[in-house]
């Protein structure tokens, strides 16, 4: 069967194993993957957008200007 749909929709089909318990540590592993790609995310996106911020306080110029020259 096609993974793919005619609309272009795709659905994920996912049969389970049934335990009486389940498998905490799998569980476990799972979660703190999905937390830790989630705040590598954000804090990419927090890193690109703060990063085009860039001010100069002292630019630097090629020569220095002299007023009485510069009046004239």
């Amino acid at each position: 069967m096609s993974r793919t749909f005619h609309d272009g929709s795709r659905r994920i089909r996912v049969r389970g194993i049934r335990r009486t318990q389940p498998d905490l540590r799998k569980l476990g592993h799972a979660l703190l993957d999905i937390v830790q790609a989630e705040a590598e995310a954000e804090a990419e996106q927090h890193h690109k957008e703060h990063q085009a911020i860039v001010v100069e306080l002292h630019p630097k110029r090629a020569k220095p200007v002299d007023p009485e020259k510069d009046a004239a």
